[in-house]
């Protein structure tokens, strides 16, 4: 598929000042998010959104549901939902929080972690998009099984490209009303109609594990104070991979790379993201 740049000059400059002012935004309402993440990622995707100014909450027990989703209806929080370890308890507390989210008009967000590995995750990830998450973040082979297409999937790597998936990505957008972030080389972001394409990030970033799911918990922050969600969603992903790329540079290896992130992530300033934040509409 090949893309036509519409307006980069202008426009990319206006989204990238917009990603400035979003992380701005975060530090200072510092949101409540609520997450199910996994037992791998459940440490760097709290410190990530502590990073930005975000406050996470680890709570998986169904007996908490009701209150959490209610706390984040009457305060402007989110929900991510992260199926990596699933068990059978905790299907049916995600199951639970998924329902009283969407009942209760609170955005959240779906990682579908290994999405065609297994029946048990691929009846997770249907169970759960009956709930219509605000955002699905995948990278490519998991949302190509998400949109039920045998893209090679090895569990949580991604043996297809988010170039490939951006066509199943703006099918599953489409027929579901959500957005679709398709994360990889270049991430997308799409509705179905308007397409973003944010450029930056590291290869050193996928040596350290749960980076991906981290990223999730972070678009729940962006959505939980962006009015715009498909933009606050690319902005979000455009400010994770400049601080990525800034560690990076001064990391020796994917140890000290995941410290550096989580510095980045805190310290980056609003008019830093504004100057290199790198979202083209496509």
């Amino acid at each position: 598929m090949k893309f036509i740049l519409k307006g980069w000059d202008t426009m990319s400059k206006d989204f990238a000042k917009g990603a400035g002012d979003l992380l701005e935004n975060i530090r200072n309402k510092s949101p409540l998010i609520w997450n199910f993440s996994n037992f791998v990622s459940m440490d760097i995707a709290a410190n990530a959104l502590l990073a930005v100014g975000a406050s996470p909450a680890m709570a998986h027990a169904k007996e908490e549901a009701s209150d959490f989703s209610q706390i984040c209806k009457a305060i402007n929080g989110a929900l991510t939902i992260n199926i990596g370890t699933f068990d059978p308890y905790w299907q049916e507390c995600a199951l639970e929080a998924a329902s009283l989210a969407n009942k209760n008009s609170v955005p959240w967000v779906l990682d579908p972690v290994g999405a065609g590995a297994s029946g048990f995750r691929n009846k997770n990830v249907e169970e759960l998009m009956k709930f219509k998450p605000t955002v699905l973040r995948g990278n490519g082979s998991e949302i190509m099984a998400v949109f039920g297409i045998a893209g090679g999937g090895k569990g949580v790597d991604s043996t297809s490209s988010s170039n490939e998936a951006l066509d199943a990505a703006n099918a599953i957008a489409n027929k579901n009303n959500i957005i679709v972030a398709v994360t990889g080389e270049t991430d997308y972001v799409t509705d179905g109609k308007t397409t973003y394409a944010i450029s930056g990030g590291h290869e050193m970033m996928t040596k350290v594990t749960a980076t991906g799911c981290a990223l999730s918990c972070l678009i729940g922050a962006a959505i939980a104070v962006g009015e715009n969600k498909l933009l606050s969603t690319a902005s979000i992903i455009s400010i994770y991979g400049l601080a990525g790329e800034m560690a990076a540079k001064v990391a020796e290896g994917p140890g000290s790379l995941r410290m550096h992130l989580l510095d980045n992530l805190a310290n980056l300033s609003p008019s830093e993201v504004s100057e290199n934040a790198n979202i083209k509409n496509v």
